[in-house]
């Protein structure tokens, strides 16, 4: 083989290699968004319970201090 037929053999093969690798790199991206979108879907679902419990503990002690100023 000449210089010059190595040298379009590694072209067409590092051509080849980045066409194959694209939809791999494509799904991979894909997954890696997925996977971070639930991650902080979870964490704003933890978050709300959170700041729920604090409103029913809020409300609650206003219901009790409400029940002893009327006795």
């Amino acid at each position: 083989m000449t210089a010059i037929d190595k040298m379009m053999d590694a072209i067409a093969m590092i051509n080849t290699m980045n066409v194959s690798m694209a939809p791999a790199m494509a799904m991979g991206s894909l997954y890696m968004n997925v996977a971070n979108s639930m991650g902080m879907a979870a964490m704003n679902h933890v978050f709300s319970q959170q700041q729920t419990n604090i409103n029913q503990q809020a409300a609650l002690v206003v219901g009790i201090k409400r029940m002893y100023d009327l006795g």
